[in-house]
């Protein structure tokens, strides 16, 4: 029975800071650290293992990996980053407090760009402090200037299941270490959340989500490893 775990990230300086953050590049913050290790400390508790690792290539979902892992006694584990489980870009958004945001625009706005399946936040203004075309973990991929959720799960999917989903299905343990919409994109095709729902569904920082698959991937059991 193949077995996957999903954790996002630990909370990160702008979560922290509440402001918008998608791909620009923070890192953990000091409780992000012990969120980390605690999952880590949790996993390797309850027996889990792992035979390949998956994250995106933003300091925070590494770092988070890499600190779990460490407590694991895992760090020789293989590991592939790759952009596609990179958060949702937040495009214009990028940056800016939330709160803030809400007073300008209202809350009604900002729960659309936030929260709506299909509407993505305002695209990212060329020459923004905040663009990533001369960033070379990029280089030759087209960065978007801004996606709603379903335009994330439009690319993590076909990573799922060119690269991901043939690694379970061989019976190798993975654990991804990802974002919260890139995660919500896996639930929902996982759990099969339709779009009106998986909106609402929140993931926290540092909290270990385990699947049981059957062989054809399909979910025999999903559960919080903090709830077993």
């Amino acid at each position: 029975m193949p077995t996957l775990v999903l954790i996002r990230h630990g909370q990160s300086t702008w979560n922290l800071e509440n402001r918008f953050t998608g791909w620009w590049d923070v890192d953990v913050t000091e409780k992000g650290v012990g969120e980390a290790r605690a999952a880590g400390r949790l996993m390797a508790e309850k027996g889990l293992d792992f035979d390949i690792c998956y994250t995106s290539l933003q300091t925070r979902a590494i770092k988070t990996l890499d600190l779990a892992l460490e407590e694991m006694g895992r760090l020789w584990l293989p590991v592939v980053k790759d952009w596609r489980l990179n958060e949702r870009h937040y495009g214009g958004l990028t940056g800016l407090n939330k709160a803030e945001t809400a007073a300008r625009h209202g809350d009604a706005q900002v729960k659309i760009w936030r929260r709506s399946f299909d509407v993505p936040p305002p695209p990212m203004e060329a020459g923004s402090a905040f663009d990533l075309s001369q960033d070379r973990r990029y280089a030759g991929i087209a960065i978007p200037s801004t996606e709603s959720l379903k335009d994330t799960i439009a690319r993590v999917l076909p990573y799922w299941e060119e690269t991901i989903a043939p690694d379970l299905k061989a019976g190798k343990r993975v654990l991804i270490s990802a974002h919260g919409n890139s995660l919500r994109a896996l639930v929902k095709h996982l759990s099969n959340i339709p779009d009106d729902e998986i909106t609402e569904l929140e993931i926290p920082t540092g909290q270990p989500i385990v699947y049981q698959l059957a062989d054809d991937l399909s979910p025999t059991d999903r559960y919080y490893l903090s709830e077993r």
